[in-house]
């Protein structure tokens, strides 16, 4: 777009251009960080915090054990499966570090999610919680991991109290399936191998993979995005440029990690940001503890929160959170699915402070539009394009519509992944005369405030993560009692989007409670179904191809849900 609007309603004092290469790599930020920030913290979970210095030494203790203890070379792949602990930035730091490609994989993905993930990137190594051992026991064979790391919840809380952690998670509440990985090092021993030897730092260019991020895309298969430490760095350097306005000090602020770090959204929030800045970042392991939740955040006068709209909707409904110091805050930043207005109102009600709108995908690490911070913040909307991103909005046809007319929304941006792993295909779909192609349909106001009008086609958001109803679909199709499925999206008050399975029986015996209880064997539970029913016949095409559209259309004109 040769005319690009948003430009004039940018806030004051935000740059409209970035410096991409500002460094070679993200360990280049690293030690930066840490030349800068030494002494201040940078992390804190469960009371244990560790410094800019002591993230560093870690970080350096991991990479040499990957790099003289397990001999990885640069550009080999290691799946890092852990919440919101210490273990998880010390290890990610540590992987990049040693030229690394990092696999974030979801704690709770079931052992079939886990084994498609690991084979499709060629994970080498793996950092896992002891918690989700089990399932790793039971794939390990199939794929092409040759290292494998434990750790435990308080492994990093040292004393009696990471002791204590460790045999309450284990012996009291039997959070620990028994398993058996005989060949598998603990994370302490890990980084005490690693510091027997002298790690040495490999070139690392800006075009080098940093992480491969997977994401169901806009086809339902599960494919690896291609991040480089370029991306990643022009993410944070757009995104650093546009809080100008909100005065956030270098080594002063304190962050609240509450989306997981494997998350795109939080990896940026809450693993590269901070070094940037040298902010304090309280890991929450565990937000769904909402009263949990709100008593660590008594402790910790933040600044910056992050989250999706049923966080936000939770603390606010939670006893404690509206007696809270909300005077601390300067950023509260919405992603991942929308924020509702009620949301939205009831927060500025409760604090004081506004909720910002961003949006982005896992494709663009992630920002590519973002609401200002102060009086520019225009509730309903995804606000305007971050600095050196450009966006079109293309009809059916590919051509360019105006103001006020739908069109997909469609980007260009140093922040734009490289493609698809090991899928060419799939990655020259995606793009149109160098932009991608987000496969979300939007408006633009003539002020260039933009707005998310229609989804990813049959995509299901569920509390800000994609749901695909194929992978849904073929999990339910192995039931033995089951002849045919159709998955939807149905609405729902907390999450957005519930998941519903419509299901043709092969046994008149198969029942509701068969299909949940399979399905939370199969699926994690974002993506198991909360609604089922059953029908004799499911809307097709001429080919043969179940009509989702149909059934969605169908279900609508007969249900309603509260």
């Amino acid at each position: 777009m040769s005319d690009k609007p948003w430009l004039s309603s940018y806030p004051k004092g935000v740059p409209q251009t970035i410096d991409a290469d500002k460094y070679s790599s993200l360990p280049e930020l690293f030690v930066e960080s840490r030349s800068k920030y030494g002494s201040k913290p940078a992390y804190e979970n469960m009371g244990k915090q560790i410094t800019f210095d002591e993230l560093g030494v870690l970080s350096d203790q991991f990479a040499s054990y990957l790099q003289n203890v397990l001999k990885l070379q640069p550009g080999d792949k290691i799946a890092i499966q852990l919440p919101n602990v210490l273990q998880n930035p010390i290890a990610m730091y540590g992987a990049l570090k040693a030229g690394l490609t990092v696999v974030n994989t979801n704690p709770l993905y079931t052992a079939s999610e886990m084994k498609h993930q690991f084979v499709d990137s060629g994970a080498k190594a793996i950092v896992i919680l002891a918690n989700f051992a089990y399932n790793l026991e039971a794939i390990l064979k199939d794929t092409q991991i040759e290292h494998v790391i434990v750790t435990q919840l308080g492994d990093l809380l040292g004393g009696l109290k990471g002791a204590l952690i460790n045999f309450v998670v284990k012996r009291i509440k039997k959070m620990v399936p028994a398993y058996q990985l005989p060949t598998a090092v603990t994370f302490n021993e890990a980084l005490k191998q690693g510091s027997d030897h002298s790690f040495v730092a490999p070139k690392i260019n800006p075009e080098d993979l940093a992480f491969l991020q997977y994401t169901g895309g806009t086809t339902g298969v599960s494919k690896g995005a291609m991040l480089t430490h370029r991306n990643l760095i022009a993410n944070l350097q757009q995104i650093e440029a546009w809080l100008a306005e909100t005065n956030l000090m270098e080594g002063e602020e304190i962050f609240i990690a509450a989306l997981p770090l494997y998350h795109i959204f939080a990896l940026n929030a809450h693993a590269l940001l901070p070094a940037k800045l040298g902010a304090k970042n309280i890991l929450i392991t565990n937000p769904r503890d909402m009263k949990g939740f709100v008593k660590e955040l008594k402790k910790h006068p933040f600044s910056l929160i992050t989250g999706v709209n049923t966080l936000f909707n939770g603390l606010l409904n939670t006893p404690g959170f509206s007696e809270l110091d909300h005077s601390t805050i300067k950023v509260a930043l919405a992603g991942g699915m929308a924020l509702q207005r009620a949301v939205f109102d009831k927060w500025e009600q409760t604090t004081g402070k506004k909720i910002a709108e961003a949006y982005g995908l896992t494709e663009t690490s992630p920002g590519l539009c973002i609401n200002p911070m102060g009086e520019g913040n225009r509730v309903g909307t995804i606000g305007l394009p971050l600095p050196e991103t450009d966006v079109l909005l293309l009809d059916e046809e590919g051509k360019e519509v105006g103001p006020g007319e739908k069109g997909e929304l469609c980007t260009k941006g140093p922040q734009v992944f490289l493609g698809y792993w090991n899928k060419p295909e799939e990655t020259e779909k995606c793009f149109i005369n160098g932009y991608f192609k987000t496969g979300d349909i939007a408006t633009m106001d003539p002020d260039g405030y933009f707005r998310i009008v229609d989804r990813k086609k049959e995509m299901i958001l569920v509390s800000g993560f994609n749901v695909f109803p194929n992978e849904v679909e073929d999990a339910i199709a192995s039931h033995p009692k089951v002849l045919e499925v159709g998955v939807i999206g149905v609405p729902d008050a907390k999450s957005t989007e519930a998941v519903k399975a419509v299901i043709v029986k092969k046994d008149g015996s198969l029942t509701e409670e068969e299909i949940k209880a399979f399905c939370k064997e199969n699926l994690t539970g974002y993506k198991c179904p909360k609604h089922v029913s059953f029908t004799s016949e499911l809307p097709k095409s001429n080919v043969g191809k179940i009509l989702r559209r149909v059934i969605k259309e169908e279900d609508a004109k007969v249900n309603t849900y509260d």
